[in-house]
C-alpha cells in the first residue's frame, strides 16, 4: 500500500520503521523543527529523522486547517500536495495537529490511528500516563479509524498489554510503540483483503486523558501511599515528581510503602536520618523516599543526602491539596 505516515516523536517511530519495511511510505508528515537542548538549537523530530535516513519526503505544516478570515495559502499548498502522493492511506500516530475532516479524507481508505490505549479507555493526549497513575494491571494498543471527535473512530484492532508491576513510564512507552509497530501492519493487511472488523465504541465506557502538565508532578501528600508510588511511574521520565521542603523543591526519584504514625496529618516528616531514612506521613499512612535530588545537586540515595543535611521531623513539606 502507499501510505503518508503523521507521527512526530519516539512513540511514532516503531510504527514508520515497520510500514518501511511491509509498504511504500511516500510521504511523513511531522511537527516543525523545535528548539532543545541549552543552545535551543533547531531540532528535528524522531520520525523526521528516520524518514530522512530512509529517504522519504518530509512535510512540515505548522497547520492543516483552514481558518476563516486568513488567506490559508500555506494550508492548501500542503494540502494539494498530500493528495499529488497518490496513497492508499494515511496512518497517524501521535502526531500532534488537528487534522480536519478534509484532510483524514484525502486518501481512498481515508486515515487509521495507532492509540496507546485499548479504547474506548483513555482517549486522550497521555493514556500511557494515565494506565499509571491508576495502577492498572494490563494496557495495550488500538487501530481505528479516525474522525473529528478525539479518540472516537471505529476500532479495527485492539492487542493487550500485560504493565509490570513496578514498571515506570519509559519501559511501558517503549513496549506500547513496539506493540503498535505490529499492529498498523496487521490491521492495514485485513484493511488490504478487505476482513477488517468496523467496531464502534461505546463512548459511555470511556475515559480521557489529558495532556501532563509541569505541575502533576507536585506530590499531593493527602493521596494514599500507592497514589503517590504511581504518580512516581507515571511520571518517571517528565515532569518527575517532587515536593518543596522550606522553599526548596526536592525532586524525588524512588519511593516505598511505611509504616505511619496515628494521627499524623498528611505531609508531616515522620523520620529523617540515615537509619530510618526519610518518612513522610500520606493519606493512608505513609511512605519512605528512597532516593531524591536536591534542587540545584546531583540524585543520590536519600540516606546518603540525609548524612550531610539535616531535615527535621515534625515539620510538614509544602504540598497541593486536590
Amino acid at each position: 500500500m502507499r501510505i503518508v505516515y503523521m507521527g512526530t516523536p519516539e512513540f511514532a517511530v516503531p510504527g514508520l520503521r515497520e510500514l518501511i519495511r511491509h509498504h511504500e511510505v511516500v510521504a511523513v508528515c511531522t511537527q516543525p523543527d523545535r528548539p532543545a537542548g541549552r543552545g535551543h538549537k533547531l531540532t528535528p523530530s524522531p520520525v523526521k529523522v528516520v524518514a530522512e535516513e530512509h529517504g522519504i519526503d518530509v512535510l512540515q505544516p505548522v497547520s492543516l486547517r483552514i481558518r476563516k478570515g486568513e488567506s490559508n495559502d500555506e494550508v492548501k499548498k500542503y494540502r494539494a500536495r498530500l493528495k499529488d502522493y497518490g496513497a492508499d492511506i494515511f496512518v497517524v500516530a501521535a502526531y500532534g495537529l488537528i487534522l480536519p475532516k478534509a484532510v483524514l479524507e484525502i486518501a481512498p481508505l481515508g486515515s487509521v490511528n495507532i492509540h496507546a490505549s485499548l479504547l474506548p479507555k483513555y482517549r486522550g493526549a497521555s493514556p500511557i500516563h494515565v494506565a499509571l497513575l491508576n495502577g492498572d494491571a494490563e494496557t495495550g494498543v488500538t487501530i481505528m479509524h479516525m474522525d473529528v471527535g478525539i479518540d472516537t473512530g471505529d476500532m479495527i484492532l485492539k492487542k493487550t498489554l500485560e504493565i509490570f508491576p513496578d514498571e515506570r513510564f519509559l519501559s511501558l512507552h517503549d513496549r506500547v510503540a513496539a506493540l503498535g509497530g505490529e499492529c498498523i501492519v496487521e490491521a492495514l493487511a485485513l484493511l488490504e483483503n478487505g476482513t477488517a472488523d468496523r467496531v464502534a465504541q461505546d463512548d459511555g465506557a470511556s475515559c480521557y486523558a489529558p495532556m501532563i502538565k509541569k505541575s502533576d508532578g507536585h506530590i499531593d501528600w493527602s493521596m494514599y501511599t500507592a497514589q503517590i508510588i504511581n504518580r512516581l511511574r507515571a511520571f518517571d521520565s517528565w515532569p518527575g515528581v517532587f515536593f518543596v521542603y522550606k522553599g526548596a523543591v526536592m525532586k524525588v526519584w524512588g519511593i516505598d510503602a511505611a509504616e505511619g504514625v496515628a494521627g499524623a496529618l498528611p505531609g508531616t516528616i515522620l523520620s529523617a536520618d540515615a537509619v530510618g531514612g526519610l518518612v513522610i506521613a500520606t493519606g493512608d499512612g505513609a511512605a519512605r523516599i528512597t532516593e531524591i535530588q536536591p534542587s540545584g545537586k546531583k540524585r543520590m540515595l536519600t540516606r546518603d543526602y540525609l548524612r550531610g543535611a539535616r531535615m527535621e521531623v515534625g515539620v510538614r513539606v509544602e504540598y497541593m491539596t486536590t
